[in-house]
Parts: C-alpha cells; structure tokens; sequence
C-alpha cells in the first residue's frame, strides 16, 4: 500500500494480510504486517477482538514485521491491553522497532507494556 496524498480509502479486501495469528506456548500470536494506520486497523480491530474475547487470554501482539505504525495502531494496542485486563489476561509486545518504540514513548505509553526485542525473548519457557 503506497501513500500517497490525497489518495483514495483503500480497499481492505485489496490488502495482503495484516495480521497473521499462530500458537505458540500457550500464547496467541498476532503478527501485524505492513502499515498499521487507520485503514489497516479496521481490519485488525476485529482480530484483536476475536483473540480476546475469552476468559484470561494469553496474548502477544507482534510488531516484528510492521513497517509503519502511526496512531491508529497505539489505539489497537490499548484497546487489547484494556480487553486483556479486564479479562485478567496477560498481553507481551514484541518490539524491536526504534521507530516504534519512540512513537509510544512519546504518547506516554512504553511503560503500559511488557516490551520485548523478540519474540522467542517474549515467550516463557
């Protein structure tokens, strides 16, 4: 998906997927790819929502393959972080991203997630 200004709203069915979903550990797996922006998170939102929605969910959101991660994407992240708690669940952040990592520090947010570099690192044994 290329930016460009004043571009049309994509087409989500267009998009090659954003997120890719896996268990590992006991834990589900969301991998966002791509261009986490406020496009791509209508798409995820409902992902996010189904890998949550059950009694104490053992997440970790894996920003590993994004390539840009603006806004809409830290409304994602504490979106599932409420949803998580609230379900006394536990959510792990795969980031290794500098990029990433400085858009939540500058929202105030690095200290709302347990952050790893990778995601074996994330991962209990």
């Amino acid at each position: 998906m290329t930016r460009s200004p004043g571009a049309a709203c994509t087409d989500l069915r267009a998009l090659p997927p954003l997120v890719h979903v896996s268990r590992q550990r006991g834990y589900t797996i969301l991998a966002l790819h791509g261009e986490i922006d406020i496009a791509a998170a209508q798409h995820i939102a409902p992902r996010l929502d189904e890998a949550t929605h059950g009694p104490a969910p053992q997440i970790v959101i894996d920003l590993s393959p994004a390539e840009f991660f603006d806004a809409s994407g830290l409304r994602l992240l504490c979106h599932a972080r409420r949803r998580i708690h609230e379900r006394a669940g536990r959510l792990l952040l795969v980031c290794p991203t500098p990029r990433i990592r400085k858009v939540m520090l500058s929202a105030g947010l690095i200290g709302l997630f347990h952050l790893s570099p990778a995601l074996d690192e994330a991962l209990p044994s």
